[in-house]
C-alpha cells in the first residue's frame, strides 16, 4: 500500500499532510519526504495510540464531526481506516472538505466491495462499510469532492503464508492487470468542488459535544502494520 501511496503523492515538499483514520504506520515515509508538518487524527470510536515513537506526539483524538483545525489549513489528507469505520461518514467528509485547501487533495482507501479483504474480518479491512467504485462515485460527488484518479492494490489474498507472500509482488501484477475488480482495495485521489453543492450536501445538523476519553488502538495497529 505505502508504495502506491507515493506513486500519488511522490513530491509533498513544503506542503501540509494530514493523516485521518489509522493512517499513522504510512505517515513516516511522508514526513521524510520535506513536507512542511505532518499529523495525524483518529475518531473517536476508534481510540487514539501516540505516535511517533521517537518525538513529540503528532496525533488527536477528535470528534469526526467537529475537526480542530483552520479552514483550508491542509495541503494532502490521507483517509485509511476511517471512512467505513465513521458514524456520520457524511459530517466527516464536510468536515475534510472544510480543512482542505482549495488546490488540495484527498487519498481515500477503503475496503473493495467484491475483494476478499472485505470479507477476512482478521485483517483490519475486514471491518466495518466495504464500498463499490459506483458508491465511492456518488459518495464523492454529494459531499463537494470532485474525483481525480483511481487505483487498485491488495490483490494478493489475505493469508498468513510464507509462500504467498514471497509471490505477493507477482500476484499484485497479475491482479492489476487481469483482475481489476478483485482487488482488497480502492485508492482514490479527489480534489475539492468549489461551487455549490446539490442534494443531500446539505450542511450537517449541529451535534451535541462529546468528551473524548483515549482508549489505545494496540489490536488494529497490529495489523495494520503488516500491510
Amino acid at each position: 500500500l505505502l508504495r502506491r501511496i507515493m506513486a500519488f503523492w511522490p513530491d509533498v515538499k513544503g506542503l501540509r499532510v494530514m493523516g485521518c483514520g489509522y493512517a499513522t504506520p504510512y505517515m513516516k515515509a511522508l514526513r521524510a519526504g520535506g513536507t512542511e508538518r505532518v499529523f495525524a487524527i483518529m475518531q473517536a470510536g476508534q481510540g487514539v495510540h501516540g505516535w511517533p515513537d521517537d518525538g513529540a506526539n503528532l496525533v488527536a483524538l477528535t470528534d469526526e464531526a467537529e475537526l480542530p483545525l483552520e479552514t483550508e489549513s491542509v495541503d494532502r489528507i490521507l483517509l485509511i481506516h476511517g471512512l467505513e469505520h465513521a458514524e456520520f461518514p457524511d459530517a466527516l467528509m464536510r468536515e475534510l472538505w472544510r480543512i482542505l485547501k482549495s488546490n488540495g487533495r484527498i487519498l481515500l482507501i477503503v475496503p473493495n466491495r467484491l475483494g476478499l479483504w472485505a470479507r477476512a474480518d482478521w485483517t483490519p479491512f475486514g471491518h466495518g462499510r466495504p464500498w463499490s467504485m459506483g458508491q465511492i462515485h456518488h459518495f464523492l460527488e454529494d459531499n463537494m469532492f470532485i474525483h481525480e484518479r483511481t487505483d487498485r492494490a491488495l490483490f494478493m489474498p489475505p493469508f498468513r503464508s510464507f509462500l504467498m507472500l514471497r509471490s505477493a509482488y507477482l500476484i499484485e501484477s497479475i491482479g492489476r492487470r487481469v483482475f481489476p475488480g478483485l482487488a482488497g482495495v480502492y485508492i482514490v485521489e479527489a480534489g475539492k468542488q468549489i461551487y455549490a453543492a446539490r442534494g443531500k450536501a446539505a450542511r450537517n445538523p449541529r451535534r451535541a459535544r462529546r468528551i473524548l476519553v483515549p482508549e489505545p488502538a494496540a489490536a488494529l495497529r497490529r495489523d495494520s502494520d503488516k500491510l
